[in-house]
């Protein structure tokens, strides 16, 4: 009975981390190896662990004539909290180097689930506009377009945050912030600014696209998750879909409006010719999303230098001439190989820095415009979406090259680091066991 009850809290604690690492958009293998090391660590070797999309479920067995202990805990889609994410990240090495006893451990998450985010919601609408703003700058857009790509992300966060209180589902969400940026280019056409309607429509809904969605999933996939891969991925589809009927919605009312909208294509828009002004957009764009995502402050200028390393890399190999899959992995590779070093003079875990810093460069609007093409019986889409999925993979795997390139390997971890999944962005990363661990591992 005692060990069946010891046995309880330790699954108990390491599916509690488990579902925020999982709901703070870590990958299924980071979340594995952390719940499996945790479960190590208190003498339960080789739980089994079940990871997917929705559900994380574990269980070990004491005695073989006994009955296993089995929980399972459903992972509840929540804003994305880096400052938890740190937290936990805070308190796996705290549990791991035997600061941290199993009931303070447990106490903690608990706290940890219970407090609300540290910034408030009205500077992150505001940020969510920024985050629009500076992705128009990247873009090339002036100063009109800019502001209107601020302000439509501002309203389209209030009103997705509505919709999300009345349990909409995320496709409507998708379906009414696509309308409400259409319609907001379609009043800006009638003011006759003489500006492109395709670039305000583009920067306008840069907040609804699903290229971290489907990044995620790529990092699943390479890491040998595939149902939870694909999971992912139906939703970034999905999202996509309901973006593209909003926005078909809104133009098919342009017409009835009165106003004229010729040469409507969006996502067509490609990176501004000049560097500072890339720059500059990226930044601000990855710094205020890190802060949207709850990151500590002390993790924006890291965010920031990470940024500035990898868009310069990524501006040194693109050329307009070659495909966008080289490039973006060669800047991966150096936001994966920085990351790893800045995120632990901070004290945060890579993936704050990672998700963020890659972020200007996703490759959202090609999966948008894939699928727009698809949606009106042309073949083009294919190709533009087979372009978005190298992108995306050439991130995810670029990232995860840098991390396995800068990660220390040390010789009294090996054994156990061999039974984990690969390089990890949160959780528990390589050579961080405790000494009760190493002492289990030594025993075996």
């Amino acid at each position: 009975m005692t060990n069946s009850r010891e046995t309880y809290k330790t699954l108990d604690l390491s599916l509690r981390i488990g579902e925020i690492l999982l709901s703070s958009g870590a990958g299924a293998a980071d979340v594995t190896a952390t719940m499996m090391a945790i479960c190590h660590h208190f003498g339960r070797r080789n739980p089994d662990v079940d990871v997917t999309f929705t559900l994380l479920r574990m269980s070990f067995q004491d005695d073989p004539e006994e009955m296993p202990v089995l929980l399972t805990r459903t992972v509840t889609q929540r804003d994305i909290d880096y400052d938890d994410l740190t937290r936990v990240h805070e308190l796996v090495q705290d549990l791991l180097n035997d600061r941290c006893t199993l009931e303070e451990g447990r106490a903690k998450v608990a706290r940890i689930q219970s407090t609300g985010h540290w910034l408030p919601r009205w500077a992150v609408t505001l940020g969510s506009g920024v985050v629009n703003g500076g992705i128009a700058l990247l873009l090339d857009a002036g100063v009109i377009v800019t502001a209107v790509a601020t302000l439509a992300g501002v309203l389209i966060t209030m009103m997705t945050r509505w919709m999300t209180t009345q349990r909409w589902p995320m496709f409507y969400q998708q379906v009414g912030g696509g309308l409400l940026a259409t319609m907001m280019t379609i009043g800006v056409a009638a003011l006759d600014l003489n500006i492109s309607s395709s670039l305000v429509i583009t920067s306008s809904i840069i907040l609804l696209l699903s290229g971290i969605g489907f990044m995620g999933a790529i990092q699943d996939a390479l890491s040998g998750f595939y149902i939870t891969a694909g999971a992912r991925t139906i939703e970034a589809m999905l999202a996509t879909a309901g973006l593209i009927a909003g926005v078909t919605a809104g133009l098919a009312l342009a017409p009835a409006l009165g106003v004229q909208l010729q040469y409507i294509r969006p996502g067509e828009s490609g990176l501004s010719d000049s560097v500072p002004k890339v720059l500059i957009g990226a930044i601000i764009a990855a710094s205020v999303f890190a802060l949207t995502c709850y990151a500590p402050l002390r993790a924006v200028p890291a965010v920031a230098m990470t940024t500035v390393l990898g868009q310069l890399v990524f501006l040194a190999v693109h050329t307009p001439s070659e495909s966008m899959p080289w490039s973006a992995a060669c800047a991966a590779v150096m936001v994966g190989v920085v990351s790893y070093a800045i995120a632990g003079r901070v004290g945060v875990p890579p993936l704050v820095v990672v998700v963020p810093a890659v972020m200007p460069m996703l490759p959202g609007l090609a999966i948008y415009r894939g699928l727009s093409f698809m949606s009106s019986g042309d073949t083009v889409g294919i190709l533009q979406l087979s372009a978005a999925a190298a992108t995306t993979i050439a991130l995810a795997a670029g990232v995860i090259l840098g991390e396995t390139v800068a990660q220390p390997v040390k010789r009294n971890a090996r054994r156990l680091e061999g039974r984990l999944a690969g390089p990890r962005m949160a959780g528990v990363l390589h050579g961080e066991l405790g000494r009760r661990g190493r002492r289990g591992t030594a025993e075996g």
